[in-house]
C-alpha cells in the first residue's frame, strides 16, 4: 500500500482525516477534510466533491490503521490515495500544528 511520511507532506497537500468526531474535536490538522471511517461509505460523495480532480489524497488517522483501510478502498476505486504513516501521532511528534475547530492549540487523542 502506498504510504507517505508526515515529513514529506507539503502544506497544500489534500488531507483526509478519518478519525471519529471526538478525536477530531480534540485536535486536527488545519484544512483537513473530516469524514469519520464509521461514516465514510455514506459520505463518500463529500470526498469526491472536495478532493482535487487530478490530485493525490493523503489519508490520516491516529496511528495509520484506519487510514490504511480507507486508502485501500480508495485505491480500489481508482483514486490516487496514500496512507500517512504514523498518523496524527507522527504529525504531532514532528511539530506540525494541531488545532481545534476554534483555532486553539489542540492535541491528539
Amino acid at each position: 500500500m502506498p504510504t507517505v511520511q508526515v515529513t514529506d507532506l507539503k502544506d497544500d497537500d489534500f488531507l483526509l482525516d478519518v478519525r471519529e468526531d471526538d478525536e477530531w474535536r480534540a485536535g486536527h490538522a488545519e484544512g483537513a477534510l473530516h469524514i469519520p471511517i464509521s461514516e465514510f461509505v455514506a459520505r463518500y460523495g463529500e470526498l469526491t466533491e472536495a478532493a482535487p480532480q487530478d490530485g493525490r489524497i493523503h489519508v490520516i488517522c491516529r496511528s495509520g490503521g484506519r487510514s490504511a483501510q480507507v486508502t485501500m478502498y480508495l485505491a480500489q476505486q481508482g483514486i490516487d490515495a496514500v496512507n500517512v504513516d504514523g498518523g496524527m501521532q507522527a504529525w504531532q511528534a514532528v511539530g506540525r500544528p494541531v488545532v481545534t475547530d476554534a483555532g486553539q492549540q489542540g492535541h491528539v487523542l
